[in-house]
């Protein structure tokens, strides 16, 4: 396949030029999986035998990068994804981060080496407003097409998806302040992190609309059970009746620190965690939460990632999902005496 005659015939065959036969021969990025796929196609039906590099290739391969699966939520997207990009006819390859272990940026020349038509980021890089956002342009310039989860960066051209993190903020304290609670504080994670930012920003605005509190009680903490204990502590030594949480497994922290406290939950203290994690409804108390519509924003995902690796033009902006506040067991009416 080395001879000018032999790509000639195959660019023909596929209706793509010489060079895009190449590319797809030597297994580089860049490369539509329609084009691709047209040119692995002609190549069969000359009868000509696929380089050793192609055999194995699986078609349609797309890297799917998510954080630590510690969290429930991560798992939850994955396993989404996962079966979104198998009935469009795409096979995922799972990279899964680790304090300590495989970086994103070592996944990414990971996955290109393994010539992959696409990338899903969930809650990466471009969530964490102090790394640089070039890392992404090298993908654009190779044509390769990737979409983003949760933590719009404007400085990445690609399309992107997040929950209305503000919007959320705005119905766990409206229920909260319904339910006559005024000291409302919230554990969330580093202010670096859009998502946390935006959290941040919604629960200052709502707490002014609602409660006429304009300076409310946030700590920073870590998305853990543990920084959920640490936090919770903080914020009822403040005299808070009710914690919002950035995470489900935070909340399940801000229950902990209740009890060690010998306070009950809700009769003492309101508890809303955020996500809606599978088993959430089975905790004691079953766990108010703020769910991510995390199906909707996935296919959503897969959908436009699809068209972009078939070769049509995505808008390369960010679509914003609307959350649901599913009301259970972990808030009350705010205590009268305590």
């Amino acid at each position: 396949m080395q001879g000018r005659t032999r790509l000639t015939d195959v660019a023909e065959q596929a209706g793509v030029s010489t060079a895009t036969v190449s590319r797809v021969l030597n297994a580089k990025p860049g490369v539509a999986g329609e084009t691709r796929r047209a040119v692995l196609a002609a190549l069969d039906m000359l009868g000509y035998e696929r380089p050793d590099k192609l055999r194995s290739r699986s078609a349609g391969l797309v890297g799917l990068i998510v954080p630590e699966l510690s969290n429930p939520v991560f798992p939850a997207f994955a396993q989404a994804i996962e079966s979104l990009l198998a009935t469009a006819g795409l096979t995922p390859l799972l990279c899964t981060q680790s304090p300590g272990g495989t970086t994103e940026d070592q996944y990414v020349d990971m996955l290109l080496e393994h010539g992959v038509d696409g990338i899903i980021f969930v809650s990466g890089l471009h969530a964490d407003t102090h790394a640089d956002p070039a890392r992404y342009q090298r993908l654009r310039d190779l044509g390769l097409p990737f979409v983003l989860i949760n933590g719009h960066n404007p400085a990445v051209d690609a399309p992107s998806f997040s929950t209305d993190e503000i919007g959320s903020m705005d119905l766990a304290v409206r229920h909260l302040a319904s339910q006559g609670h005024r000291n409302i504080g919230l554990a969330i994670g580093p202010d670096r992190f859009v998502p946390a930012k935006r959290k941040r920003e919604g629960f200052v605005e709502a707490m002014t609309t609602y409660v006429d509190v304009h300076d409310p009680q946030v700590v920073t903490t870590l998305y853990t059970v543990e920084g959920g204990v640490s936090a919770t502590t903080t914020l009822m030594d403040a005299g808070c009746t009710a914690v919002i949480c950035g995470s489900d497994l935070m909340a399940l922290g801000a229950v902990r620190a209740a009890r060690y406290r010998g306070r009950r939950v809700p009769e003492h203290l309101s508890v809303i965690g955020y996500d809606d994690s599978t088993l959430i409804p089975f905790t004691d108390p079953p766990l108010t939460t703020v769910r991510q519509p995390v199906d909707a924003m996935c296919q959503a995902a897969v959908t436009t990632l699809a068209a972009e690796i078939g070769g049509a033009s995505v808008p390369r902006t960010e679509l914003i999902f609307v959350p649901e506040l599913i009301v259970r067991g972990s808030t009350d009416a705010a205590p009268v005496t305590f």
